[in-house]
């Protein structure tokens, strides 16, 4: 077999492969063989010329293209075109691969990075913030009639906004409800909180008075139909209920966690917070390791790849947008700015892999088959769906691939978390999200 490779910017490679007329006619005259039930040999190699050189076509092109790229020792990451397949009249067959390499660099020492890590141990501080947390969530409401709205009461109202006696609703239907109005809508008072100086209008207002509040928009409100405009919400109050705390005691611990004491209580807020720093010191790890070598390794993305990353990116965004109750009319209009934070996601990713896939080269970090079944499993628990159904989604979307790159690139950023060289603590630390 003849190999050419010819390299060209933006990590393009063009593979011109030839394969020689004697391991062509081998194959060629295996299959003619294959016919042989339907006439003679000449007779075949006539009549079913096209059908013999498209067999061989299946059968040595996949094998001489792999053979071509371990030969060149080429780390292709995408095959981007294929072109047809010639064949010479002495049964030679020649063609041309583009493929997409992944980008050349030097690895810096990857192990012993120095990393910075949070304090690990919970303090009884911690515990105490949590057990507030929880204290607050189960309080009770209780009615005040008696008076007006005070900050820091609950009050449960019934409003409806308009714009020049047009409904808020009419104008911006695509708009969150909240900001049309409501029934028995639950509203705490605190300064700045819900709609601009809504909640400061209100305060002196009485059970089942109706008041009049003004609402101005700024210019730069996300609801474009909205922006820079004065809207005006009849308000009126249903109820006012004031927030009451239960002391901290067992009799709040069982309502928290039933048949539990106070010091079961603690026991357990501890036990859950120290798996959390656990958590976050991972997070610190892989935030400092992977910060370290995006520092100290530079190359260019190719373009094909960073296109095709962003539109990943574009599509999560969109749909983590969307989970959050956000209208695609507002999507939409914020499209300039998705399409740049998915860009900015994208180029670090994508870096991200190729650095540890690199590594794993080196390191020999492999993915066994044992890997991809145990994975298929926690998935299938995931979903709650059979682990036979689980694989054959997988298979049906090409996912396997995709599974073991996955298992692959969280197994080397292991050995580097397994590899680190930890100064003093510091606290509190910020951790990256993960790429």
């Amino acid at each position: 077999m003849k190999v050419e490779v010819e390299t060209q910017p933006d990590s393009i490679s063009t593979l011109q492969i030839e394969l020689p007329a004697e391991e062509v006619s081998k194959e060629w005259d295996a299959i003619a063989n294959s016919f042989a039930r339907f006439a003679r040999i000449p007779v075949i190699e006539a009549k079913f010329r096209k059908e013999i050189q498209d067999e061989l076509t299946k059968k040595l092109v996949s094998k001489s293209y792999h053979d071509a790229i371990a030969e060149k020792q080429l780390r292709v990451v995408s095959l981007t075109n294929l072109e047809e397949v010639q064949f010479g009249e002495d049964r030679s067959m020649r063609f041309r691969a583009t493929v997409v390499t992944a980008p050349e660099f030097e690895l810096p020492e990857y192990k012993n990075i120095p990393v910075q890590l949070p304090e690990a141990k919970v303090t009884e501080a911690e515990i105490d913030a949590a057990l507030d947390r929880l204290r607050d969530q189960a309080a009770d409401f209780v009615d005040v009639p008696e008076r007006g709205l005070q900050m820091e009461d609950f009050a449960v109202i019934d409003f409806e906004g308009s714009i020049e006696g047009k409904l808020v609703s009419e104008i911006a239907p695509q708009a969150s409800k909240n900001l049309h109005g409501g029934k028995k809508f639950w509203l705490r008072l605190a300064p700045d909180n819900f709609l601009p100086n809504f909640c400061e209008q209100i305060v002196g207002q009485k059970l089942g008075e109706s008041r009049t509040v003004i609402v101005d928009f700024a210019a730069d409100f996300p609801v474009k139909e909205l922006a820079g405009k004065q809207a005006s919400y009849a308000v009126t109050v249903r109820e006012i209920k004031q927030k009451v705390l239960a002391p901290m005691d067992d009799d709040l611990a069982a309502k928290l966690m039933p048949g539990k004491t106070l010091v079961d209580l603690r026991h357990i807020i501890g036990h859950d917070l120290e798996h959390e720093k656990e958590h976050e010191v991972e997070r610190a790890k892989e935030s400092q390791i992977m910060k370290y070598l995006h520092e100290r390794i530079q190359f260019d993305l190719p373009s094909s790849l960073l296109k095709n990353e962003t539109r990943r990116a574009l599509g999560e965004l969109v749909q983590r947008n969307r989970a959050r109750g956000v209208p695609d009319e507002m999507l939409k209009d914020k499209e300039k700015e998705l399409i740049q934070g998915a860009a900015s996601l994208a180029a670090p990713r994508l870096k991200t892999n190729f650095i540890l896939h690199r590594i794993a080269e080196r390191e020999k970090i492999e993915v066994s088959r044992e890997d991809v079944d145990r994975r298929i499993r926690e998935e299938a628990a995931r979903y709650d769906v059979s682990v036979e159904k689980m694989r054959k989604e997988l298979e049906q979307h090409d996912g396997l691939n995709t599974l073991a790159e996955q298992i692959q690139l969280g197994k080397t950023l292991d050995f580097l978390k397994a590899n680190v060289s930890i100064e003093r603590a510091v606290e509190p630390a910020v951790a990256e999200e993960k790429s």
